[in-house]
């Protein structure tokens, strides 16, 4: 048959009940854990842990001569590569819109965002959408994969994306 589960990572770090009762619960700890204030610490260990800890962070980027590639991180990885710019700079992403498709245990949503460097700026300096596949396992969600991309010129995100449909 199918492979067992891998066993569990005992050093990952322990989420919060009120942050993966839900996905919406989810999705707002997934923003809040990586928003501050210029010279402001992060909740790192907030962001890993909610995650499984073999999930995979994945921006989509767009290479000069216009062909796109997938630079893919571990949690680990991710914090390692953003901490510095997020805390030194200032970094608030907010979620402008979301759609959700769900099936027993899995859910996938479509996470529409804007970054600003402070929480005060009244227009992001950049927008997107985050394409995040959720596992429900017993009373808790997880994040299993955030797969991205940035709007830009011939990109503009769509109005369907921009609004969070009624449940």
């Amino acid at each position: 048959g199918h492979p067992a589960p891998p066993p569990p990572i005992t050093d990952w770090p322990e989420a919060a009940p009120a942050d993966v009762q839900s996905i919406d619960a989810i999705i707002a700890a997934f923003y809040a854990s990586t928003s501050g204030e210029a010279n402001q610490p992060r909740e790192w260990d907030r962001f890993k842990s909610l995650f499984i800890p073999q999930a995979r962070l994945v921006p989509a980027r767009v290479a000069a001569d216009g062909s796109a590639g997938a630079f893919i991180l571990s949690p680990e990885e991710y914090v390692v590569a953003n901490k510095r710019y997020f805390e030194k700079g200032g970094f608030f992403d907010s979620e402008a819109g979301r759609r959700v498709e769900s099936f027993g245990n899995i859910a996938h949503v479509w996470s529409t965002y804007e970054s600003r460097r402070a929480k005060a700026d009244h227009a992001p300096y950049i927008r997107g959408i985050n394409s995040i596949q959720l596992l429900k396992d017993g009373d808790r969600w997880w994040i299993v994969t955030v797969f991205w991309d940035y709007e830009r010129g011939e990109v503009a995100i769509p109005e369907k994306y921009l609004q969070t449909p009624a449940p």
